[in-house]
């Protein structure tokens, strides 16, 4: 038995380096398009937790006229704390939106440079005690002296989904199409090692050699060329979950609307799972595909 694995591990040491550089590019076109679709799955836990969040928490917000007096703004807080529609709210004062709008525009700060405190309104982050009572809240507040607008987070929500959806279509297709090109470079590597070494597996047969004797090392080939790409692409998926998505509402105020989305350790290892099984059917089933001809009995 130890002999057979010894042989096998052998031959398909031998196999991947006497074809390197298809090996190479197998490998990284894997690595690239399983990286792909596990950063779509990461992007998809990561609206779907936060939508979640947001629609069990605030519901609309209650924007003040900047130049609303003390006096119309203690009357909304007055209302608001007799409403017996509204479960909970959180006074955004002044200098709480500025600190939301030097944190949402951080990547233009010659935007951020043009504001101020006082330029910005103050406002009521509300949550009513049931979904169904959004719209008559804002109604209700809409009309108060002292407010600009009180609006719900449905647009947000709806551009932030319409965005994501509209990625996560174009890059699973990227990802299907680069998955085929890899799935089609370690069929053609198989097949490259199976001719190569046509004489000798023709020996093989000839001395009494199963089919499975003759397949093994090159489906093991296809095995560690998948499972290489996959570990290049949990790499890549672990670095988005910790440099990129928990970078980027990373010190948030409270009071940001979206501080909310987040992607857990749990979801990065349960896509980093999905991306190795992917990784290693894609190799078998290249190797299977580029050993056809010798898989008939």
């Amino acid at each position: 038995m130890l002999t057979r694995l010894s042989y096998f591990a052998r031959e398909t040491v031998i196999s991947l380096r006497r074809n390197l550089l298809m090996t190479v590019a197998g490998v990284l076109t894997v690595a690239v398009s399983l990286s792909l679709f596990g950063g779509i799955l990461l992007l998809s836990k990561w609206v779907d937790h936060g939508t979640e969040q947001i629609k069990n928490g605030v519901r609309l917000e209650i924007f003040m006229n900047v130049d609303a007096t003390q006096s119309q703004i203690d009357d909304i807080r007055s209302a608001l704390e007799k409403d017996r529609d509204v479960k909970s709210f959180k006074f955004i004062s002044k200098q709480d939106a500025f600190t939301e709008a030097k944190q949402l525009f951080r990547g233009n700060p010659d935007l951020v440079r043009n504001l101020d405190a006082n330029s910005l309104p103050t406002s009521f982050r509300v949550a009513p005690i049931s979904a169904e009572l959004t719209d008559t809240v804002k109604n209700q507040y809409n009309v108060k002296p002292g407010v600009d607008v009180a609006q719900t987070p449905d647009a947000a929500l709806h551009g932030i989904l319409s965005a994501t959806n509209t990625a996560r279509l174009i890059f699973l297709g990227l990802a299907g199409v680069l998955l085929a090109s890899s799935l089609f470079l370690i069929v053609n590597t198989i097949r490259l090692a199976t001719f190569a070494r046509r004489r000798e597996i023709e020996v093989m047969k000839l001395v009494g050699a199963s089919n499975w004797f003759v397949r093994v090392p090159f489906m093991a080939e296809g095995l560690v060329e998948g499972l290489m790409g996959a570990v290049l692409a949990v790499g890549v998926v672990v670095s988005l979950k910790v440099f990129g998505f928990d970078q980027w509402f990373k010190g948030a105020s409270t009071h940001n609307l979206f501080s909310t989305f987040f992607v857990t350790t749990g979801d990065d290892l349960r896509v980093a799972g999905i991306v190795v099984i992917l990784g290693i059917f894609i190799g078998m089933l290249g190797s299977a595909i580029g050993l056809r001809r010798f898989l008939r009995t």
